[in-house]
């Protein structure tokens, strides 16, 4: 078989499985599937032309991430998230991080975590001075992922991943996307310098500083884009 016939063989279902999720995981953030809205499994399937087998595949895991829910006997929905979700999510990262805070900081290895989570900072310092919010956003997503997985736990890795998922999903749902500030690369800067020299106390405190209020972020981030929104009609 040649190397062009090999490259248009039918991708693995497992494969499939994994991209069909990530086309419903950018639809559901984006907007295209509205909070509380019922997935149809018929419609899924037709429209991506695929069996119901992958399809469901990819729900599953979609439901594992909290991007969707499944009602027994009624279907699979978009959540419906409140300000209370977002408070629950926050805890749960909170309390994540600072367990992985504790095995890095104990470790041999937390200067070398505090090092690579200063390169992510300076990576976020320089897209928030450019103003493109969206890399920044998502570098925000990469500093915490690495600072999560360098404790060494999968476990806690899958754990957080999870979370991670409800995260974007609160952030698009309630506070209309990612925290627009020039400040944001300065804690993370804050928070991998602690990490590499300070007691873990003083890292804990710092990062308790960082996550904030979760209800006073969400108004401060929707009184911003109003006023944003104001400044610049469409």
């Amino acid at each position: 078989m040649t190397a062009a016939a090999q490259s248009r063989r039918p991708l693995p279902r497992a494969t499939l499985s994994v991209q069909i999720a990530e086309r419903i995981r950018e639809d559901i953030l984006s907007g295209a599937h509205e909070p509380g809205a019922q997935l149809s499994e018929a419609e899924l399937a037709l429209s991506f032309g695929v069996s119901r087998g992958p399809l469901r595949e990819a729900m599953q895991r979609l439901i594992q991430e909290g991007l969707l829910r499944s009602e027994p006997h009624h279907g699979v929905f978009v959540p419906d998230l409140t300000e209370h979700d977002l408070a629950d999510v926050f805890f749960v990262r909170a309390t994540i991080e600072a367990a992985a805070i504790r095995r890095i900081v104990a470790g041999p290895a937390r200067g070398t975590v505090s090092r690579d989570l200063s390169g992510i900072a300076d990576q976020m310092d320089r897209a928030m001075k450019a103003g493109d919010w969206s890399v920044g956003g998502e570098l925000d997503f990469a500093f915490h992922r690495t600072l999560v997985d360098a404790a060494g736990s999968d476990r806690l890795s899958r754990t957080y991943a999870t979370v991670q998922a409800e995260t974007r999903l609160c952030l698009h749902r309630l506070m209309g996307g990612y925290r627009r500030s020039e400040d944001l690369a300065d804690e993370h800067h804050r928070l991998a310098r602690l990490i590499g020299t300070a007691p873990v106390a003083d890292v804990l405190a710092e990062l308790e500083r960082h996550f904030g209020d979760p209800a006073e972020t969400l108004r401060k981030m929707r009184a911003a884009r109003v006023a944003d929104t104001d400044a610049n009609p469409s």
